[in-house]
C-alpha cells in the first residue's frame, strides 16, 4: 500500500542555473514514460485531515509524480551545462519516483492518475514535499549535491506523512499514513548509505574560470 524511495539534503547553492550552450548535447529519455499529474492550483496551506484511503493514496501518488517530474527537469538542465553525470544521476532518481508513482496504481488498482481535491493538493508549501525547487541547481554541481537535494526531500515527505499520521480521523488512514512514514525513513536511510559511498566535492567546486555568460 505505499511507495519506495531514494534521495538527499539540499546543496550549498551559490548560483542559479544559467543557460550555457552545449557542444553535443545527448537527450537520455527515460525508461518508462513519466507519469503526469492533473494539476490545480495548490493550497499554500498545511496538509489538512485525509479521510479515507483513496484520499491519503492519492496523495501518495501526486508527491512522487511530481518529483519524477522535477528530477526530469533537473536532468535537461544539468544537458544543457554539459555537465552529464549529474544529468543520469537526475534522470535516474526520476525514474524511481515514476515507478513509486506506478506501483501505487497497482496498488490501489487505478488506471490513470487519481484526479485532486477540487480546492487542489493542500501541501504545506506551493509543491509536495519532494519536488525540488529550482534554487536547487548549479550548473557545476556534482553527484554529492544532488543526493543532498535527494535526502532532503525524501526528510520531508517522511515529515509531510508524519504530519497526516497526528491529523489522520480514522484508524484505517492513521495506519496507513504509519506506514508511509516507515517506508520514507527507510528511504532516508537508503539515501544516506547512498551518500556515504559518493565523493565529496572540494571546496572549490563551484569556480568556473570560464563562467556562462547571457547570450541574446
Amino acid at each position: 500500500m505505499s511507495p519506495a524511495k531514494k534521495k538527499a539534503r539540499r546543496a550549498p547553492v551559490t548560483k542559479k542555473v544559467v543557460r550555457k550552450p552545449a557542444t553535443a548535447t545527448r537527450k537520455v529519455a527515460p525508461k518508462r514514460t513519466p507519469l503526469k499529474v492533473v494539476s490545480t492550483p495548490a493550497a499554500a496551506s498545511p496538509a489538512s485531515p485525509i479521510g479515507s484511503i483513496d484520499a491519503l493514496m492519492a496523495y501518495a501518488f501526486a508527491l512522487e509524480a511530481e518529483a519524477s517530474e522535477r528530477y526530469s527537469e533537473f536532468a535537461d538542465a544539468m544537458e544543457t551545462h554539459n555537465n552529464r553525470e549529474v544529468a543520469e544521476l537526475f534522470r535516474k532518481l526520476a525514474r524511481i519516483e515514476n515507478l513509486h508513482a506506478e506501483h501505487i496504481l497497482e496498488e490501489m488498482g487505478w488506471s490513470t492518475a487519481p484526479p485532486p481535491p477540487s480546492s487542489g493538493w493542500r501541501w504545506q508549501g506551493l509543491e509536495g514535499p519532494e519536488t525540488a525547487e529550482h534554487t536547487d541547481l548549479h550548473y557545476l554541481m556534482q553527484p554529492y549535491h544532488a543526493l543532498q537535494i535527494a535526502l532532503h526531500n525524501e526528510r520531508r515527505a517522511e515529515a509531510f506523512f508524519a504530519d497526516l499520521v497526528k491529523k489522520a480521523p480514522s484508524g484505517k488512514v492513521r495506519d496507513a499514513a504509519k506506514e508511509m512514514v516507515a517506508e520514507e525513513t527507510e528511504h532516508v536511510r537508503l539515501v544516506e548509505e547512498w551518500l556515504k559511498r559518493t565523493p565529496k566535492p572540494d571546496s572549490d567546486w563551484a569556480v568556473d574560470l570560464d563562467p556562462p555568460r547571457w547570450a541574446d
